[in-house]
């Protein structure tokens, strides 16, 4: 599980072997969890996180938009 950004106390990562989806995020805190599809970036799932915190965790998002492209492209070898 590649982690790309650890901030705020939030980890983004993804997993490595998930064929059968298109490129997403994982975003854990506190024992929360949330999925966010990265095209265009809008939330898949969510476990235990409110609104308020679902936005903080878009904006984050965003704001590392590039970051986060980059990483998970640069893994898995593939471009937009």
């Amino acid at each position: 599980m590649p982690t790309l950004l650890r901030e705020r106390g939030y980890r983004v990562y993804f997993y490595s072997h998930e064929p059968n989806e298109p490129p997403h995020l994982h975003v854990d805190k506190d024992g929360k969890s949330a999925k966010f599809w990265l095209l265009p970036l809008q939330l898949s799932w969510n476990m235990g996180y409110s609104a308020k915190e679902l936005n903080e965790i878009h904006d984050l998002l965003l704001a590392n938009q590039t970051l986060l492209w980059d990483g998970w492209h640069g893994y898995f070898g593939t471009s937009i």
